[in-house]
């Protein structure tokens, strides 16, 4: 058993029959009354986020969760399809379980966690940063540098991304997965 002493980010917890992930979590101590633990959860197998707060030194549930590598290999109409890289099993998972389907390109390597209690694939997580080519963009006006712009540009994963005039069709970026943000310009 564990207790709010042992909270963390990332940790998966079971709460009332559900799986949550911590986001944030923080005590909150008054001078008379016992320290309260709260935590922002995000739903794991739900699109539910919410927030709780326990008593300090309430027990709580977590989960055992495994991280492996899989490739992702393409979409179709059951769902997105991927591939253990050791055992070369196959899943398909629906896109609501991708933390970000609009980045996923055909080769790339994720990380499934799986339920060590039920052995189901729980989510999909793409590494933090990626580098993708972009693909259509309009030209930047020469001179219009004084102030950070930003203009649409689309990449090879058919996702729209925000980047700064001086990158043109055809550069590679990297972009940040979990904000859907331009990061910087690839050599």
């Amino acid at each position: 058993m564990a207790t709010t002493a042992d909270i963390g980010r990332g940790m998966i917890i079971k709460l009332d029959g559900s799986l949550y992930s911590v986001v944030e979590f923080g005590e909150n101590k008054t001078a008379r009354a016992a320290a309260k633990v709260w935590a922002r959860l995000k739903g794991v197998d739900n699109n539910r986020t919410i927030e709780k707060t326990w008593n300090s030194g309430d027990t709580i549930f977590p989960v055992r969760v495994e991280k492996k590598t899989y490739q992702f290999l393409y979409k179709d109409d059951t769902g997105y399809n991927f591939m253990n890289t050791e055992t070369f099993e196959q899943i398909t998972l629906q896109e609501e379980m991708v933390d970000a389907p609009q980045f996923l390109k055909e080769g790339q390597e994720v990380a499934v966690l799986i339920n060590t209690e039920t052995d189901q694939p729980m989510s999909v997580e793409l590494p933090d940063k990626i580098v993708v080519k972009v693909t259509y963009s309009e030209p930047g006006l020469r001179g219009d540098t004084a102030t950070r712009t930003l203009k649409p540009a689309r990449v090879e994963t058919g996702a729209t991304v925000n980047v700064p005039l001086f990158v043109n069709e055809g550069e590679l970026i990297r972009i940040n997965t979990k904000t859907g943000e331009y990061v910087e310009r690839v050599k």
